[in-house]
């Protein structure tokens, strides 16, 4: 299984580092290392996961943030990973502009 992080993702992953590395030295760089081994995970659990307005949802296990992947073969593709504390109509439409 191949994993691709794509460009809107990356930068999702970009200010949620931002946002907690403000809120305490360090804690930046762990929100990233949590996140990219959710994402890892992917290689055992691609496609386990609920279906999101087309999307699945990989919850992560230390942070508020959630995954959306989609599945081309064998790659994953990670569309966004947003912020669950976000009003719910703003996640929406963020996957409606990352259509798959």
């Amino acid at each position: 299984m191949i994993i691709r992080i794509l460009d809107e993702a990356q930068s999702d992953l970009r200010e949620g580092a931002q946002f907690y590395e403000q809120q305490s030295n360090g804690l930046g760089l762990y929100f990233l290392d949590t996140l990219f081994s959710d994402i890892e995970s992917l290689i055992l659990y691609a496609g386990v996961h609920i279906k999101i307005d087309g999307y699945f949802r990989l919850l992560s296990k230390s942070f508020p943030f959630a995954v959306y992947y989609g599945l081309d073969g064998d790659t994953v593709n990670v569309y966004a990973v947003l912020d669950c504390r976000r009003n719910p109509n703003r996640t929406i439409e963020q996957l409606k502009k990352r259509r798959i």
